[in-house]
């Protein structure tokens, strides 16, 4: 079974960026479709963005459409999510999911 490890997270300002990395070990993402999900404080799981299994096909929620970009780097088996000008909505524990398969969670602190 593939496991995957986030990382990436942190407080940052209003405004900043961050590049969340996903490693998947265990396993291969060539081929793969995935999925970057968040759950803000005292809120449900939220899907944030999703790539296709050939890489070329990038979905965004409306809340982070043009700051957030979705990548996928099959030679280092990692998926990314970068983003830009953070809002304080964004704080949230972001995941990383592949089928069934969900990381542990890296935490987003978008504060002043």
């Amino acid at each position: 079974e593939v496991q995957l490890v986030e990382s990436g997270g942190g407080l940052v300002q209003p405004g900043g960026s961050l590049r969340l990395s996903c490693a998947a070990s265990g396993g291969t993402l060539r081929g793969i479709a995935m999925s970057w999900l968040r759950q803000a404080p005292g809120k449900g799981l939220e899907w944030v963005s999703g790539i296709n299994s050939g890489g070329f096909i990038r979905t965004y929620a409306d809340s982070v459409k043009g700051r957030f970009t979705i990548s996928k780097d099959s030679a280092k088996n990692t998926l990314y999510l970068q983003m830009n000008s953070l809002k304080k909505e964004d704080t949230a524990v972001y995941y990383c999911q592949m089928g069934t398969s969900r990381g542990q969670g890296t935490q987003v602190t978008v504060s002043s």
